[in-house]
């Protein structure tokens, strides 16, 4: 078990953790799959990942291999504010893997790799009574049943927290291929009777407080193919309320005696949304029951939140990426109609967007070096032989923002596909926020690199490198140069969003024309207007406060969770950004700057010609950086003391 803090827990789900591999292209055969969505999986992680994301204090006990797909689970329940001190490293075993395929409503083939994998070895010694005593409530899932070592971690949680006084949630979780009862190519198979499951599950009923699976599940749990006689079955062992999800229909909750008809129980109507996906809907739903459960909510109350949340998932590709947050669950509660196909409402979509957000910033400070025409300029001034070290100084560059910001993650760099390529390589082994520009510099109309369509260009970027875009715009130019414009940032905003990137906007209002305090505010209304909601902004450092507030009042009248507004620097002397530090510090919107050649220019130049080495290069960058990063903070501690100091 990890040495970490032992927080206060409101559940711990134990079992799988994997990795799936979701095929992109829709409704054909597995075999014809060409690329694979990655994302983390595994019944109860994707309960975990659900729960946090309706803002339970969730973790899960597992464990996965010492290798690359291990760490990314880990990574990326430490981004879902999942807590990881019970995810174990397995140094001899690799981290799961599953391939999955929508093919059509009714069909969803999977591929289980999980030979010797890592969460089957989860073993009894695992479990650390100390770790279990900080939950709530605890969740066991009969896939780690299946096998004798997993059997005797899950009834040793299960035991712990119910001896505790805590509650024990039991998660049917019913794969027969991972019982040996079907043929390894037959992983979307969801029934096979067999009693010796049934009386292996049943083991784990006298201790639970609550039982949750599909009718399917009831029959193999109850060990019959008739729903009421499972339920008198399961009745006889367990005094626990039992919830049965019967997907579009909804789901019945039974409490007290088995009833002699379903309808009888307390049954809670579900949504007629179309079914893009199935896979991850029981999971989802046990997340958005569970959010009500633990929370002190009705059991139909909480049987309705497990319905919509079932409901969003099943309309989106993936799993845990599918899982909504907490403000759109509400959302869609508070609506007396839906669209069939929900993944094509947009504000649907933009709550869902925000709440797969990794992180959000109270500051950022970026050094910008992605630029390309001017370092184009710089080696026709210093001669051809400056052309192969540009980038060795956006290296130079990248390594001084690892010496001033020492780790902290509210740094960042700017950093271009072209001379800045082995920078953007060494910069994914860091934990800054880093971005990449995507237009063809100086473009207006706007165009993008390579004159692909961006989302072509983005299906070879890392996720984790925000997609930076600037545009002139006014709203004064011709109306065929903003109808052109338009069309091309629409596309770019739904190729982002198609490859789960995030975007930065720097819009640029003052080259083609004079700048009134409502210039860039129309612009950003404009934007909005079209259905674009970036990310981030990256905007004029405006030097009056009529400006911000019309800026501030427009991005929260359309987007009030937008990461924020980082101010640019045009190449403005360090004075001159310092005063309108002083501005912008003032509105909470703005998080910081991306400035570039204010900090490198002159040094620039200079190591390009051969005037000064690299150390002394490095240590003016750095110096000129930290000068504008201490300004910013000390502008935000004197306007927004709680911020700065948060």
């Amino acid at each position: 078990m990890r040495s970490e803090p032992m927080m206060k827990l409101e559940l711990i789900t134990v079992g799988r953790s994997c990795v799936d591999l979701y095929g992109e292209q829709i409704g054909g055969r597995l075999e014809d799959m060409a690329s694979f969505g990655k994302y983390v999986g595994g019944s109860p992680t994707n309960t975990a990942i659900g729960a946090a994301r309706l803002g339970l204090r969730s973790a899960v006990l597992t464990r996965v291999g010492n290798d690359h797909m291990g760490r990314f689970i880990r990574e990326q329940l430490v981004r879902e504010g999942v807590a990881t001190r019970g995810v174990l490293t397995d140094r001899d075993r690799l981290t799961a893997l599953v391939l999955l395929g929508i093919r059509d409503p009714e069909t969803f083939p999977l591929i289980f790799y999980r030979d010797d994998c890592a969460d089957m070895a989860l073993c009894e010694a695992d479990v650390d009574p100390a770790f279990i005593a900080t939950a709530d409530a605890v969740l066991v899932n009969g896939t780690h049943l299946s096998q004798r070592g997993v059997f005797a971690a899950s009834m040793a949680a299960a035991h712990m927290m119910h001896e505790g006084g805590g509650r024990v949630v039991f998660d049917v979780d019913f794969r027969p291929v991972l019982w040996g009862l079907t043929p390894r190519d037959m992983g979307e198979n969801r029934f096979v009777a067999d009693f010796a499951v049934t009386a292996t599950m049943q083991q784990v009923l006298p201790l639970v407080d609550l039982v949750v699976g599909t009718e399917q599940e009831i029959h193999i749990l109850g060990g019959s193919l008739d729903t009421l006689v499972a339920l008198a079955a399961i009745r006889r062992l367990t005094a626990a309320p039992i919830v049965v999800k019967r997907a579009a229909a909804g789901s019945v909750v039974v409490e007290g005696d088995s009833p002699a008809r379903l309808e009888d129980a307390c049954v809670v109507p579900g949504y007629p949304v179309e079914v893009f996906n199935a896979l991850g809907a029981g999971d989802a739903f046990m997340a958005g029951f569970l959010r009500g459960w633990l929370r002190g909510k009705t059991l139909a109350t909480s049987a309705a939140w497990g319905n919509a949340c079932g409901a969003l998932v099943v309309s989106r590709h993936g799993c845990a990426p599918a899982m909504p947050g907490w403000d759109e669950l509400r959302g869609f509660l508070a609506r007396k109609s839906w669209p069939y196909r929900l993944r094509q409402d947009r504000d649907l979509e933009q709550q869902h967007w925000i709440a797969h957000r990794a992180r959000r910033y109270d500051t950022l400070t970026v050094l910008a070096v992605d630029h390309r025409t001017q370092f184009d300029e710089m080696v026709r001034m210093s001669g051809p032989d400056a052309r192969g070290r540009v980038a060795s100084f956006k290296m130079l560059v990248l390594r001084a923002t690892d010496r001033l910001a020492a780790g902290d993650r509210s740094f960042g760099v700017l950093l271009d596909g072209g001379d800045g390529a082995r920078a953007l390589e060494a910069a994914a082994d860091l934990p800054y926020w880093t971005g990449r520009p995507i237009e063809v510099a100086g473009s207006r109309p706007l165009r993008f690199e390579s004159g692909l369509d961006p989302a072509v260009t983005l299906r070879g970027w890392p996720v984790t490198q925000v997609v930076k875009c600037l545009v002139y715009y006014r709203m004064d130019d011709a109306d065929d140069l903003r109808a052109m414009q338009d069309r091309q940032l629409v596309r770019l905003f739904e190729a982002c969003r198609a490859t789960r990137h995030e975007l930065l906007l720097e819009v640029i209002v003052s080259a083609h024309g004079d700048v009134a305090p409502d210039t860039t505010a129309r612009v950003l209304d404009h934007l909005y207007g079209l259905g674009i909601h970036p990310d981030w902004w990256k905007l004029e450092p405006a030097e009056d406060h009529a400006t911000w507030n019309r800026i501030a009042a427009v991005i929260d009248t359309h987007d009030p969770a937008c990461q924020g507004v980082l101010l640019l620097g045009l190449s403005a002397a360090p004075a001159v950004l310092l005063e309108r530090f002083e501005v912008a510090a003032a509105y909470p919107i703005v998080k910081g700057f991306a400035v570039g050649r204010t900090i490198w220019h002159t040094v620039a130049t200079q190591w390009l010609d051969g005037a000064i080495d690299e150390d002394a290069a490095m240590r003016q960058i750095t110096a000129n950086f930290q000068v504008l990063v201490e300004a910013w903070r000390t502008a935000r501690a004197r306007s927004l003391p709680a911020v700065a100091g948060g």
